[in-house]
Formats: C-alpha cells, sequence, structure tokens
C-alpha cells in the first residue's frame, strides 16, 4: 500500500505546485501555434519548450533540456542566478525564452549556451557563441539573436554564411564595457527587482538595429554576502542600493548592425529612473522615465536618427506614481496607451482618450490590438458590487469595455490576432486551467501535469470592518458548528504588490494545512495591496506600520463577531514584508497578537533599495522620522507595549541578496538589549526564495510547532 504524501513535503516537492503546470505562453500571429513552458510532470523541475497547434489539438516539443544536453546536469553562471532570483524562478531547464515577431524561431539560454527552436518543426539546435549567454533574443525577422555576455551585447546570425564551416556562427559584439563595472543590454539590480524591467535590449522592427541600456554600477555601494556556514569560502561582492545611496548610472544608445552607435538623451538629471521602454512597429521608440522620488515621470518619444527624445506626456502625483504591466506600448497607428491615476480611479487611456472610468480597476495591459485593448482588471471603487479576490479579462474599445473571462475566479490572457490562450484560477478546482479561444470561442486545451494537492482548500471570500478589508477565512476541513472557538493564525502578506486574499483555490492551501492543524486562518489584504482603488493603495504613504497593522487588527476583531475565533489566542505568521508585518503585529500590539512568525523580514528600511523605499517612505536624509517610526530596530520602533512579550521566531536564509540577513541580525540584537526574549532561525545557503525542498517542507513543520507551543495548544 502506498502512503500518501504529506501536504508539506508535497507542497515543497512540487514547488508549490507549479511544476508540470503550463506557463509563459506566446501566441503566433497567424494563430496556428501557442508556445509555452511546461515540465513533463508535476515534481520534474526542468522546463520544455512546448508549441500547440490549436486547429488539431497536437502537442509537441520543440526543445527539451534532456535531449540537447544529452543528459548532462546544468550549469549556471552567477549571473544566472542572480537573473533567477530577481524573477523568482526556481525551476530549471528552459525557464525564458522569447520568439521573432512571427513566433517561428525561438532563442533561450540553456547551461550558459546559446540555442535555437524551429517553432514549425519542432527542431532545436545550439549556436556556437562565447558565453556565458543571458537574455537571447530573436530580431523581427528571425534572421539573427541578440544576446549578452560577458558583459557585452552581441548579435549572431541564426544561419551560417555560405561556405562557412560545419558549427561555425557569425557572431560578433555591437557593444562592449568600457569598464569592470558597465554592462550593455541587461537590467539593473533596481529595475529588474523593483520595476519589473528584465530586460536591457529591445529590437528595431526592421531587424537593422538595437536601442541597448548601459549600465554603470560604479556608483552604487558594495555589499558582501558571506556564508557563514563556509567560512572558507569568499564573500559575494553584490551592487546593492539601499534607500538614500547613489543608484547604478543607466544610459540608452541606439546600435545599428552596421556599428553605428547614437546615444540616446533625456534630462537624466530629473528623471534618473529608466522604468519602461518599448519598440513596435506603430512608431519609434517610447521610454518611460521616472524621478528619483517617483513623484514625476514622463513618457518619452526616442528619434532613432538623433537620439533626441520629445516629451508625450507628463505625470505628476501627491505620493508616487505607480508602474504597470504593459505599458507604455502603441497602438498599430501610433498613438500611446498608457495606465493611469485619474479621477480616484485606475483607468486606460489611449491617445487622449480615456476608455475606462471607475467601474475597473485597470491592473495590466495584456495585448494592444487593431481596434481594442486586452487588460487585466479588478472591480473598481465605482463598481456596482466588490468581487473579492478576482480579477478578469475585458477587451476595451473605443465602445466600452467588454469581459473575456466569466466565472468567479482569478482570470489572465495572452493574446495575439484572433486566438487568446486565457489562464483561469477558480475556488472549486485545484490549479489553472488555460483555455485556447479562437474569436471567443474554445478551440483547445492547454494540459496540465501539475499535481493534484492532497488536501482541499475551502476558504471564505468576505470583507471585514468599515473599510470593508478583503479576507479569506479558512476552518479546520473537518470544523462543525458548535465546536467552539479556535486559535487564530493571521496569515498577511500585507504590503504593495502582494495580494493574498485570490478567487483561487491553490493560493489557500497553505492556509488550510494550517488550520487543518487547529487553527482558524485569516488572510487580510488591509490599505496598500493592490487591485482595489489608487487610494487604498497610496494609503500607506510615509505610514507602513500604522496603516496596515490596524488593518489586521480591524479585519480580526470584525471577524470574531461571524467566525469562531478565540481572540486570546492569536498568531501571526509572514514572509518578507508579511515578516516585517508579523514581527511587527507582536512587538508594538502585544495585546492582540499572541506570537509571531516573521520570515525573511525587513526590520530596518534604511537597508532595503532605493526604488521600493523611496517610494514609500521618501528619501532617508528628508524624513528620518518616517524612517525612524516605521522600524523594528529603532528605540522609538521597540518603544511601544514595552511591558509585553510575546514569543517570537525569525527566519533567515543567509544567502538573500533582497532582504539581506543584516535585518535579521540587527532585530536580534535589538531585542537582546531591550531584554525580549526571541528565537532565530538561520538558513544556510537560502535565498529569498526557499526552493529547496528539505527547507521548504521543514518551515512549515517548524513554524506550526512553534505556534502550537507559543499559543498554549499543545
Amino acid at each position: 500500500m502506498t502512503r500518501q504524501v504529506s501536504f508539506p513535503r508535497q507542497y515543497a516537492r512540487t514547488q508549490r505546485f507549479s511544476l508540470g503546470a503550463p506557463r509563459a505562453f506566446t501566441v503566433s500571429p497567424d494563430g496556428t501555434r501557442v508556445v509555452f513552458l511546461r515540465s513533463r510532470s508535476g515534481t520534474d523541475r526542468t522546463g520544455v519548450l512546448w508549441v500547440l497547434d490549436p486547429a488539431s489539438g497536437r502537442e509537441f516539443p520543440a526543445a527539451d533540456p534532456a535531449v540537447l544536453l544529452s543528459g548532462a546536469a546544468e550549469e549556471l553562471s552567477a549571473e544566472e542566478r542572480a537573473r533567477r532570483e530577481r524573477l523568482r524562478e526556481g525551476s530549471a531547464g528552459v525557464v525564458a525564452y522569447a520568439v521573432d515577431s512571427a513566433a517561428e524561431l525561438a532563442a533561450f539560454a540553456l547551461s550558459g549556451r546559446l540555442f535555437v527552436a524551429e517553432l514549425r518543426g519542432g527542431t532545436a539546435r545550439e549556436l556556437a557563441v562565447p558565453g556565458p549567454v543571458a537574455d537571447p533574443r530573436p530580431s523581427p525577422d528571425g534572421r539573427r539573436v541578440a544576446y549578452v555576455a560577458g558583459g557585452a551585447l552581441r548579435v549572431a546570425d541564426v544561419e551560417p554564411a555560405a561556405g562557412a564551416a560545419a558549427g561555425e556562427t557569425a557572431d560578433r559584439a555591437l557593444a562592449e564595457p568600457d569598464g569592470p563595472s558597465v554592462t550593455w543590454g541587461l537590467a539593473e539590480f533596481i529595475a529588474a527587482e523593483e520595476m519589473h524591467r528584465h530586460r536591457g535590449f529591445w529590437w528595431a522592427p526592421d531587424g537593422e538595429s538595437l536601442l541597448a541600456a548601459r549600465v554603470d554600477e560604479a556608483p552604487v555601494r558594495r555589499w558582501w554576502i558571506a556564508d557563514p556556514a563556509n567560512p572558507d569560502r569568499q564573500p559575494a561582492e553584490v551592487a546593492y542600493p539601499a534607500a538614500g545611496t547613489p543608484n547604478a548610472e543607466v544610459t540608452l544608445a541606439l546600435l545599428g548592425l552596421d556599428g553605428s552607435r547614437t546615444d540616446v538623451r533625456w534630462d537624466r538629471g530629473r528623471y534618473p529612473y529608466l522604468a519602461q521602454a518599448h519598440w513596435s512597429a506603430g512608431g519609434p521608440p517610447l521610454l518611460l522615465v521616472q524621478s528619483r522620488d517617483q513623484r514625476h515621470q514622463a513618457y518619452l518619444s526616442v528619434d532613432p536618427e538623433t537620439g533626441a527624445t520629445s516629451v508625450l506626456h507628463e505625470e505628476d502625483d501627491a505620493k508616487w506614481l505607480e508602474l504597470f504591466p504593459g505599458v507604455p506600448a502603441r497602438t498599430p497607428d501610433g498613438r500611446l496607451v498608457r495606465i493611469a491615476d485619474e479621477d480616484g480611479a485606475r483607468v486606460l487611456v489611449v491617445g487622449d482618450r480615456k476608455l475606462t472610468d471607475g467601474r475597473l480597476h485597470v491592473r495590466a495591459v495584456l495585448d494592444v490590438g487593431d481596434g481594442d485593448v486586452l487588460v487585466s482588471a479588478s472591480a473598481g471603487p465605482d463598481a456596482e458590487a466588490p468581487e473579492t479576490g478576482e480579477a478578469h479579462v475585458y477587451r476595451v474599445g473605443e465602445q466600452g469595455a467588454e469581459r473575456v473571462s466569466q466565472g468567479r475566479g482569478w482570470h489572465s490572457a495572452v493574446r495575439s490576432g484572433a486566438v487568446c490562450v486565457l489562464v483561469s484560477a477558480v475556488p472549486e478546482r485545484a490549479g489553472s486551467t488555460a483555455r485556447v479561444l479562437r474569436d471567443g470561442a474554445e478551440a483547445a486545451v492547454v494540459a496540465s501535469y501539475a499535481e493534484a494537492p492532497v488536501l482541499t482548500s475551502r476558504a471564505r471570500l468576505t470583507e471585514a470592518g468599515a473599510r470593508r478589508i478583503p479576507c479569506a477565512v479558512v476552518l479546520p476541513t473537518h470544523y462543525q458548528e458548535g465546536d467552539g472557538p479556535l486559535p487564530v493564525l493571521m496569515d498577511p502578506y500585507g504590503g504593495p504588490h502582494g495580494p493574498r486574499v485570490v478567487a483561487g483555490h491553490n493560493a489557500h492551501l497553505t492556509s488550510q494545512w494550517f488550520a487543518d492543524q487547529g487553527f482558524a486562518v485569516v488572510v487580510a489584504d488591509g490599505r496598500g495591496t493592490p487591485h482595489r482603488s489608487p487610494a487604498w493603495e497610496k494609503a500607506v504613504h510615509h505610514d507602513f506600520a500604522g496603516a496596515t497593522l490596524d488593518d489586521q487588527v480591524e479585519a480580526l476583531q470584525a471577524l470574531a463577531g461571524e467566525f469562531p475565533l478565540d481572540l486570546g489566542r492569536v498568531g501571526i505568521r509572514g514572509w518578507s514584508y508579511g515578516g516585517y508585518l508579523a514581527a511587527l503585529a507582536v512587538l508594538r500590539r502585544p495585546d492582540v497578537f499572541h506570537a509571531g512568525v516573521a520570515g525573511a523580514p525587513v526590520t530596518d528600511w534604511r537597508l532595503y533599495d532605493t526604488h521600493y523605499t523611496e517610494r514609500y517612505l521618501g528619501h532617508p536624509d528628508d524624513h528620518p522620522k518616517v524612517y525612524d517610526r516605521n522600524s523594528l530596530v529603532t528605540a522609538e520602533g521597540l518603544a511601544e507595549a514595552a511591558d509585553q512579550v510575546r514569543p517570537l521566531m525569525i527566519v533567515h536564509g543567509l544567502a538573500d541578496d533582497n532582504v539581506v540577513a543584516a535585518h535579521t541580525l540587527r532585530l536580534s540584537s535589538a531585542l537582546l538589549a531591550a531584554g525580549r526574549p526571541h528565537e532565530v532561525l538561520p538558513l544556510s545557503g537560502v535565498t529569498h526564495m526557499t526552493p529547496q525542498e528539505q527547507v521548504a517542507e521543514n518551515l512549515l513543520l517548524l513554524q506550526v510547532a512553534f505556534l502550537k507551543r507559543s499559543l498554549g495548544m499543545e
């Protein structure tokens, strides 16, 4: 008899049930191919590049790492490991790819080598070029591939020249570093980590030139990430732009395949941040640039001949300007597509026309077509009815918005022409379903090999308190009315860009497992979390410690009147911002929270990066008291409720280069100096992610043991 695997082991082994699930879709313009990544099982980490023919439903692998590497283990460069950390990518094999304009050729890096795959026939081969290779991208016509190696931006021909020796590839550098701290064609740390710009070059539509970023990290202060478990190893040097310190210098140049170079010029003194770039057949290159305080930004059009820029639109905000996926972009006839906060709502603007209003809260642009724009949106502040935890896909045109996704859930999409891949997660079914639609009718379903969880989540989505805080409440599977109140576990992220109250089954699996250990689990998305309204998100301006913690308390107390919550036994757990919130809760409100688990917490915001921290708290030189008030390690941060001490376990990966271990060490020192008992669990070799199977499994087990012990449940 086969013994059923435990949820913690399954959760770790399947990388949160992501393995085996199709992702990273691309649709060919002619609608005959859907390209995607998927591993061969729910426990296989190796991504394979697949192609689906929507007409026949036939799938075939276009690139299989096991074949291309002849069974050899994958070898990753330090640069590739860092890139995957920024992407939170824990799988292996083909983890990213790029295609030409017809989606006939794909390029990808594998073990630091450059490969291309013919997507019509499913054959892949290596191009012999200098490595290790990063971020390869085909030209629009598919004749060449640009990539980065050794900090240089290089271009290789896909087909060998006439008379070339077998395996010989024509390859040349378009731009090479002119100093040890310079790279071409790569996104700097701050762009990849906080601006969601993971690339540093863009092909011209005609394939004859590229727009490329030059990054000089010389001004950035150096930190060193050591491995205390292996003292014989040299610490890794990291260029980390902490709040209030210099950023990398980022400039742009237009690089012609003929060897020409034209520098792009804009007011970098006023707008030092290159937030995004876009170059399509709709017109010349677009740039979105921001001021350091992110209260001012400009959309610029670049003259490809001279490198001069002209302002298409400027924006200002008293608090900050948010960045959104998919914008800026151009329509085929050249109009600017952007998302803006106007009149209390987040709206889609095309050219000079606002196409949505407060009934929708636009989250991202998914595709720009000839006559419409495909967007992701949730219910806005003027919606007739709330849609707690839902995200839908809409087709927006001059005549208004039409919903593409149907039914309660969390939906996203990729589209080209008449074919759309609609990916839907719903509360009633594990995982997600990827449906291929042609002109709105289902043509095929992309198979998922993800494992079915060994438990079923039964989250109830609701709103709590006067602020109508979105919440999910999860009770034990076999709980029955009359069983009495339960110890409570608050399970938030609670911060910007991290919604946890999601109308999808898998989103609440871990909360369900904790509930089945005897807790009533509450997830609350208070002020500062996304997808409700600009005012909701910006309520945390200069006030992380107040708004986010207050809303956790309000949600808890409001839900106690409807659910069996024992307010005398309340624990809280979280990771990253959630870890900050968990530690904040037991230190500032021990009257409400009786135990906490803080994973990788930001404890001193002066140690976190510029673009994120200064957006919300301002520059530390200008607002030192704001930083003190929101810190966990200053005297002011520890002063409140000093007479009550609650159990706190702090967990941190020692190899974390995002929230460095110094955060936890400084908090531990401050707690020790204040006479506050606490526990610290250091994780050797672990980064901000925890993809290691044993680490991920045991972290869940250790947390529940600590919480049960601390809340008197044993």
